[in-house]
């Protein structure tokens, strides 16, 4: 049994709220279930909710891993996989934003390395 909730209307209302500032038009995340070690230190998966969007060539996911905490990656094949450097976050809107905020940093620091090539 699943003991994580899934996404409540106004954390999905937070999500799209910020991707719509961000790109300039509404975008739609897909609902979606992953399993994630939850505990490093054991090799159990749990189900988790998670929220799933692709924009611009790069695929968004977060996780919800318990009430109100987080976990964000984007990647753009599946051995090109980012996160954002922190474990774990309590606000949806935080979790997002530096999601959006590193890649996008990602992707200026690829097109300098292009650039001095």
């Amino acid at each position: 049994m699943n003991s994580i909730p899934d996404f409540s209307d106004s954390e999905l209302w937070s999500l799209c709220d910020t991707l719509k500032q961000r790109y300039g038009h509404d975008v739609e995340p897909d609902l979606a279930e992953a399993e994630l070690r939850l505990d490093p230190h054991s090799s159990e998966l749990t189900p988790c909710p998670a929220l799933f969007w692709k924009e611009h060539g790069v695929n968004f996911v977060i996780f919800k891993v318990g009430e109100r905490r987080y976990r964000a990656q984007f990647f753009y094949r599946v051995h090109q996989q980012y996160g954002t450097g922190i474990d774990e976050f309590d606000n949806l809107a935080e979790c997002t934003v530096t999601l959006l905020q590193v890649q996008a940093d990602h992707e200026a620091k690829q097109a300098a390395q292009q650039d001095r090539q």
